[in-house]
């Protein structure tokens, strides 16, 4: 393993490993172990009880955080006609289709999110290749498949953030930055929280929830107590 750095290690004393904090302590000291000099981002990490091998255990999907992200997101619609006028009017970064499949084709990559049209997705999926790996491809599941643009580019800048389940069983979800407040952290939490929980496979055995941890970009790790989340 690499060699942590002084900060990291006095961060991380703040920070009792064997104990799972109450939701609201969690993110204070998520807040207070970052020591990076610029407004880091607040990441909430899930270790799921699912095998996503099994297709009817895949979670994947999207949820707008109340209080966003703290980072505004440039989009890229693909569509044409009437709903390119409509992207264009929601305030997408950048709306068009060949052009900017071409663009894409040759290495462009200044957008966050994609959002096509259904009619669009048969010149989309060409670029399946380039996207892919990238985790750019639009999909009907996060709501980026849609010939409801207004929505879909509404929600993106509002703080939409997508969620999807990693082979290890692991999800990943950014619920804003450093800067926030706490209450404002809080809320973002306890909306993905609610989101998972409402996501459990049915066909999921055993703990479902098996561990649940804030962590600043650089800092350590803060395990979340689930009982202590105001869930609905």
């Amino acid at each position: 393993m690499a060699k942590k750095g002084k900060k990291f290690l006095e961060a991380s004393k703040l920070v009792d490993r064997t104990k799972a904090y109450p939701v609201e302590e969690a993110i204070e000291l998520a807040k207070k172990t970052n020591f990076a000099k610029f407004d880091a981002s607040v990441e909430v990490a899930f270790r799921l009880g699912v095998d996503p091998k099994k297709a009817d255990q895949q979670i994947r999907g999207a949820v707008v955080l109340p209080n966003g992200t703290g980072k505004t997101q440039r989009v890229l619609v693909f569509a044409k006609g009437e709903k390119a006028k409509e992207a264009e009017a929601a305030g997408a970064d950048y709306v068009g289709d060949a052009d900017y499949i071409n663009k894409i084709n040759q290495g462009w990559f200044e957008f966050d999110v994609i959002v096509a049209t259904p009619d669009m997705m048969g010149e989309v999926g060409k670029l399946g290749r380039v996207l892919g790996p990238k985790g750019l491809m639009p999909n009907p599941k996060t709501g980026t498949v849609t010939f409801d643009v207004t929505k879909a580019v509404n929600e993106i800048k509002a703080g939409k953030v997508e969620y999807r389940v990693d082979k290890a069983g692991n999800i990943h979800v950014p619920i804003g930055k450093t800067s926030f407040e706490n209450e404002k952290l809080v809320e973002n939490f306890t909306t993905i929280f609610e989101t998972m929980l409402k996501v459990k496979p049915s066909a999921a055995k055993g703990t479902y929830m098996k561990n649940v941890t804030v962590t600043s970009t650089m800092g350590p790790g803060v395990k979340v107590d689930p009982s202590t989340v105001n869930a609905k």
